[in-house]
């Protein structure tokens, strides 16, 4: 699987190629959160966000659908006593409705199949009056695939579509997302973060 073997060179990647954004992302994510919020991600990767959440969160679900990126994300929450990580799969999670305060799931819907439908599971298992938080890298290339996102497509990355700002924020309101705040962390590749309101 691409992301079990990525998963020992991603944080240097991330570190190297773009840091500005990748630790801006993590600390506007714990903007987000509240103390003592209970806390489900997914996708949560090598833990870059996961790190910012556990400093407020009062329960952390981190979950991923690769035992790789799970085994980065377990050292880095090693000493964290309310966190736990678990493999699962974000377009069928297997927990009840309204479970979480917060769900967060960063850099992964432009990976799926079917984003509209995670999406809706991600707000499923959200609180009402809860916030869906999706960070997403965006492409500043007017349309155009950068370098960097052909270059990890030929890696094994399998990319199902790429996003600029304006085409996210009209995935969430064709998906029928009228209560949606957008925040932009600038980089050599931004990220756009939508953060839904449940209601």
């Amino acid at each position: 699987m691409f992301w079990d073997s990525a998963s020992l060179l991603y944080d240097l990647f991330e570190h190297i190629y773009n840091h500005k954004s990748y630790v801006g992302t993590g600390l506007m994510v714990e903007r987000e959160i509240e103390y003592g919020d209970d806390v489900l991600e997914c996708a949560c990767g090598t833990g870059g966000i996961s790190v910012y959440i556990c400093k407020k969160s009062g329960h952390l679900v981190a979950t991923d659908f690769s035992v790789g990126m799970l085994k980065q994300t377990a050292w880095k929450l090693r000493h964290n006593h309310n966190s736990i990580v678990r493999k699962a799969d974000m377009t069928n999670l297997k927990c009840r409705d309204d479970r979480f305060d917060k769900v967060v799931a960063g850099n992964v819907i432009h990976l799926l199949d079917d984003p509209e439908s995670a999406v809706r599971e991600l707000v499923r298992v959200c609180k009402v009056g809860g916030k869906v938080i999706i960070p997403t890298y965006i492409n500043m290339y007017n349309g155009k695939t950068g370098f960097i996102v052909k270059f990890i497509g030929k890696a094994g990355a399998k990319f199902k579509r790429q996003f600029d700002l304006r085409s996210y924020m009209k995935f969430f309101e064709d998906a029928g997302y009228t209560d949606v705040e957008y925040h932009v962390v600038k980089g050599r590749i931004p990220c756009a973060i939508a953060v839904i309101t449940k209601h």
